[in-house]
């Protein structure tokens, strides 16, 4: 079996929790160590990055990207989920705003926003996620976190159905965005529908189903699902090491100029950002650096090791 090492982008179905979907994949190819970048809710759909081995150790990268949803809002009910799969709060509406309102408000969400959790996530308080908290009927104190939406689209509304398109950073609750929709239009609101469409630079077309990576990996097809870690994080700026600034960054030490053979600064979003993919001059992946302007050395930020950790 080749060494597991890379991420899988996974098309995930309704249903199941993101760690159901790494207790199938763990299953299929037989390696312990699996994650994912980016929880999908079970009611979710769409792209869920799966890191295999070392991969895992970029799970911060990975999952801090932006992300893309498209879904369906229905107004006059908020429930105690923030979803369709929990109970509602409140008379039920059947007053609805006309769609000026409605865009408008939706307009008002676009930015950096203040954001409270839903009472039923895995947002850790006191170290316990808080849907088990409120399982037990504890009242919460959520702390709210400062997200960005970047766009807000409004793509169809039937009363009282709204489909939507949202572009956001990471951590950005979707189904607290349609309850706050709801308490702005004063109807009332819950998250029926949602499909992820881009993790990043991953994007749903190039997902596969569990069935495809269950057939993929009974033929050994590995290549043809696991994306390797020297093709990952393609949006960072990359630096390839000679021999001996290889070696010397695998033990953790910094690396100067001179020891870089070539560099790649393409146009990035990253580019602002001092921190730099690590190669050899094989094209191996070594890990992930920052660069210091003033001492003009690239400091060893992830070291990765030569072969699969399993």
């Amino acid at each position: 079996m080749p060494t597991m090492d890379g991420l899988i982008v996974v098309d995930k179905p309704a249903g199941l929790t993101s760690h159901d979907v790494v207790l199938k994949i763990r299953k299929f190819l037989r390696v312990k160590k699996i994650g994912h970048a980016g929880t999908l809710d079970p009611l979710a759909t769409g792209v869920l990055l799966i890191t295999v081995g070392q991969a895992t150790r970029l799970f911060p990268y990975l999952s801090g990207a932006d992300k893309t949803y498209t879904g369906e809002i229905k107004l006059g009910q908020a429930t105690d989920t923030y979803d369709s799969e929990g109970q509602p709060e409140g008379p039920e509406s059947c007053v609805f705003p006309e769609e000026k309102k409605l865009l408008e408000a939706a307009s008002s969400f676009v930015g950096e926003i203040s954001q409270l959790p839903p009472p039923y996530s895995a947002k850790k308080v006191n170290g316990q996620p808080a849907f088990r908290l409120a399982r037990k009927g504890l009242k919460l104190e959520l702390n709210p976190v400062r997200v960005t939406v970047h766009r807000f689209l409004i793509l169809d509304y039937s009363p009282p159905l709204i489909r939507f398109l949202v572009e956001c950073s990471a951590g950005t609750y979707i189904r607290s965005l349609a309850h706050d929709l709801g308490q702005k239009l004063g109807c009332g609101a819950h998250l029926s529908a949602l499909r992820r469409v881009a993790s990043g630079l991953y994007t749903e077309e190039e997902a596969l189903s569990l069935e495809k990576i269950e057939e993929l990996s009974r033929n050994q097809d590995y290549d043809r699902f696991l994306i390797p870690l020297d093709r990952l994080l393609p949006d960072y700026p990359a630096i390839w090491l000679d021999e001996q600034g290889a070696r010397s960054f695998a033990h953790g030490n910094g690396v100067s100029l001179r020891q870089v053979n070539r560099a790649s600064l393409a146009s990035s979003r990253h580019q602002a950002e001092p921190i730099f993919r690590v190669f050899s001059e094989r094209n191996r992946l070594l890990g992930l650096a920052r660069f210091e302007a003033g001492s003009q050395v690239f400091r060893p930020e992830l070291v990765l090791k030569a072969g699969s950790t399993d």
